[in-house]
């Protein structure tokens, strides 16, 4: 990108930026959540999408193993993003490696091991055969609701449930050692409180661990419902602004006097688009979140305070944004801070105002959008225990 921009061709390096967003938009990330029969693997993948059990494209879920065959189950929005659902394990019959070459090992990034109870030795075995193939695993204990509320009947004059869930981690860690895993990394959940527990600790660790193009697409899938989520994809689509303003500007590449609306309008309406899936403010996300927390989806919708983030992003609602007086001033402070700094922007963007005006309509778009999500987690928190 350095060296087309240093060539002095705008539109190629433009075109060379376009080309970048989509690919990582594009990137696949295949994550297999595998486990004995009904220790929660099928909810689990749910959850993570955003999805109920009984929502359209939901993973099946029952008593018994609703798994055969390994089956993949794509992110709503970002269909890159798939979860495979992995056949169960612990039978009399099971052997780690014609389990993975019966998968298909090498097509995932990572795998998740799911257990409801303790780990046990065939959770081990598969632990060493995929560390032996050179992928990554992850201990996932589920349930933890359920033993906590065992522990509450048990213990009602000494129950610490901090103290409980040191126990139960230890536990699994020293079962997983002594069976010879070095430093197993064990995540306690519960599907039915996900806003609890290990759940952010684990998506946190699994993003640090993702090269960082598969690191980006993986945080924008991740459901809102840590503040700290929020703020790390505010800054993920902070930092491609200027690609984004940049591509955009690019159909404005002659200088014109005053404001040009002959920019990459359909680039700004996908970008604020994904803007608003991203943080779940979207219609189908906010019935999803009013639904894990037991709340009206209109008292969600009642803290939301731009207009802008409760209308339909469309091609004229951001023309008529283009055109207004305050975003147009807004524009030219930033180009002239621009054409100091990116190549290009001085001799040729300047004129237009074109890469101002995209860049400041998504940069204040995605402050108010990241704000709001941030005030309808709040309230979709409120009374939660």
């Amino acid at each position: 990108m350095k060296m087309v921009f240093e060539n002095g061709d705008f539109l190629e390096a433009a075109e060379t930026i376009k080309k970048s967003l989509i690919a990582i938009d594009d990137i696949p990330l295949n994550i297999a959540v595998t486990g004995e029969s009904g220790s929660g693997k099928s909810t689990f993948i749910n959850v993570i999408r955003g999805l109920g059990d009984e929502d359209e494209g939901s993973a099946k879920t029952g008593v018994v193993e609703t798994t055969v065959v390994a089956t993949a189950y794509s992110h709503p929005t970002h269909r890159s993003v798939k979860y495979w659902d992995l056949p169960g394990i612990g039978t009399a019959r099971f052997n780690p490696n014609k389990y993975l070459e019966l998968v298909h090992l090498t097509q995932f990034d990572f795998f998740l091991i799911i257990t409801s109870e303790r780990f046990r030795d065939c959770h081990i075995q598969l632990a060493q055969a995929i560390n032996n193939m050179g992928k990554k695993f992850y201990f996932v204990r589920s349930k933890i609701d359920a033993d906590l509320n065992a522990f509450r009947r048990q213990r009602k004059s000494s129950y610490n449930e901090d103290q409980i869930l040191r126990e139960i981690r230890n536990n699994c860690i020293k079962g997983l050692f002594d069976g010879g895993i070095l430093c197993p990394r064990v995540f306690l959940l519960s599907c039915l409180e996900i806003e609890k527990y290990d759940f952010y600790l684990m998506q946190k660790t699994l993003e640090n661990e993702l090269p960082s193009q598969k690191r980006h697409v993986f945080l924008l899938s991740l459901p809102n419902i840590y503040f700290q989520a929020l703020e790390s994809k505010r800054d993920a689509f902070r930092n491609q602004i200027w690609k984004q303003a940049l591509t955009s500007a690019a159909k404005a590449s002659i200088p014109i006097p005053g404001l040009s609306l002959d920019g990459d309008i359909d680039l700004l309406v996908s970008t604020m688009k994904e803007y608003k899936e991203a943080f779940g403010l979207d219609q189908r996300s906010l019935n999803g979140l009013a639904k894990t927390f037991g709340k009206d989806i209109h008292e969600l919708r009642s803290v939301i305070r731009s207009k802008l983030v409760l209308k339909d992003i469309t091609y004229d609602l951001v023309v008529s944004l283009l055109k207004r007086r305050e975003l147009t001033a807004a524009a030219l402070m930033v180009t002239d801070y621009a054409a100091g700094t990116v190549p290009l922007i001085g001799s040729v963007v300047a004129g237009a105002v074109a890469f101002g005006t995209a860049y400041w309509l998504l940069y204040s778009f995605l402050k108010d959008i990241a704000d709001d999500a941030a005030r309808v987690l709040s309230r979709a928190l409120e009374n939660t225990v």
